[in-house]
C-alpha cells in the first residue's frame, strides 16, 4: 500500500466522513424501523402528545443555530472512526483528535490536530502490519507535532479548518434536508432525512451518498436537544449499500458557550510538516 493510497482510503474518506464504503466495518443492523406512524414534514399531526411534524422540523432547524457562534464541543462516530474535539471561535482556536481503524486492523490511524488561527499542527500515529511497510514512514516524523502550510491545506477537511464554518459535522446543512419527522418524547425527535447534500455538511462523503442511491433521499435520523434547545445528539442510520454494511453515523454537541481555547504544542515538539504527509492527505 502506497501512502498516497492510504490517503486516499483511509484519510480524506474517513476524517470527518465516518461513514463510508472504504471502511466497511460499521455498525450493522436493520435502519429506521418503527413502530409508530411518521408524520410528513408539512405538518401532518404526529402520535398523541407529541408536536406536530412542522413544528418539530422548525425546532430541529432552530436547534443548529447555537452552533454557529462557535463556542461548544462534539464527537462524531462511524464505521470504525471516531473523532472529538471542540471549537472556541473566541480564539479562532480548535482541536480534534481522530481514530480510525482499531488494535486489530492492518492499518490504523490516530491524528492529533490542533488549530490556532493562523496556524495548524497535526500529530500522527500510524499502526498495524501495513503501516510498518509503508515507503515513508520514517520521513513523516511520528511523535511530532507538524506544523502545516496553510496554502498546502486550505479546503483539505482532514487537516483544514474554515472558522466561518465552524460546525465539523454540517448539522445546519443536515436538518434542512428532513423530509419526514415526529416528536417522540421530550426533546427527542425520529423520522428521515434526505442527505443528498450531506457532502457539502462535511458528514458523508460523495462516494457513499452515491452507493445509496435513492435509499439517500430517506435515510432514518433521530435527535435529540438539550433543555436550552440546542442540538446534543444527530444518528443517522444508514441502510447498506453496495458492499457496505448498514451503519450508524452519531454526531454530539456540549458544552455550549464553555469551550476553551486551544493549546499551541510545545516549540520543542514541533516540526516542520515534511512533503509526504501532504502526500498522504491529498
Amino acid at each position: 500500500m502506497t501512502v498516497r493510497r492510504l490517503g486516499a482510503g483511509l484519510v480524506a474518506a474517513a476524517l470527518l466522513t465516518p461513514a463510508l464504503a472504504a471502511c466497511a466495518s460499521g455498525t450493522t443492523g436493520s435502519a429506521g424501523s418503527t413502530a409508530t406512524p411518521t408524520a410528513t414534514a408539512s405538518g401532518t399531526a404526529s402520535p398523541s402528545g407529541a408536536p406536530a411534524a412542522g413544528d418539530a422540523k422548525q425546532a430541529l432547524l432552530d436547534s443548529t443555530k447555537e452552533i454557529s457562534n462557535g463556542n461548544f464541543r462534539f464527537t462524531l462516530a462511524g464505521a470504525g472512526s471516531t473523532a472529538e474535539g471542540q471549537v472556541h471561535q473566541p480564539s479562532q482556536s480548535a482541536t480534534m483528535k481522530v481514530a480510525i481503524g482499531g488494535p486489530s486492523s492492518d492499518l490504523a490511524m490516530k491524528l492529533d490536530v490542533i488549530h490556532y488561527k493562523p496556524d495548524s499542527w497535526v500529530k500522527l500515529e500510524l499502526s498495524g502490519p501495513t503501516a510498518n511497510s509503508l515507503p515513508t514512514i520514517k520521513q513523516l516524523n511520528l511523535g511530532k507535532y507538524q506544523h502545516l502550510d496553510q496554502s498546502r491545506i486550505k479546503d483539505n477537511r482532514s487537516l483544514g479548518f474554515d472558522f466561518e464554518k465552524v460546525d465539523p459535522a454540517g448539522s445546519a446543512v443536515l436538518t434542512q434536508g428532513i423530509t419526514e419527522v415526529r416528536g417522540t418524547g421530550t426533546g427527542a425527535y425520529a423520522g428521515t432525512i434526505d442527505v443528498t447534500k450531506a457532502a457539502e455538511a462535511g458528514s458523508l462523503n460523495a462516494a457513499t451518498i452515491a452507493a445509496l442511491g435513492t435509499q439517500a433521499k430517506t435515510v432514518p435520523f433521530t435527535a435529540k436537544v438539550d433543555p436550552q434547545g440546542r442540538l446534543s445528539e444527530l444518528v443517522l442510520q444508514l441502510p447498506a449499500a453496495g458492499q457496505t454494511a448498514a451503519q450508524e453515523v452519531k454526531m454530539t454537541y456540549s458544552d455550549y458557550g464553555a469551550a476553551t481555547a486551544a493549546q499551541k504544542p510545545p516549540a520543542a515538539e514541533v516540526v516542520e510538516a515534511p512533503a509526504e504527509l501532504y502526500n498522504l492527505f491529498n
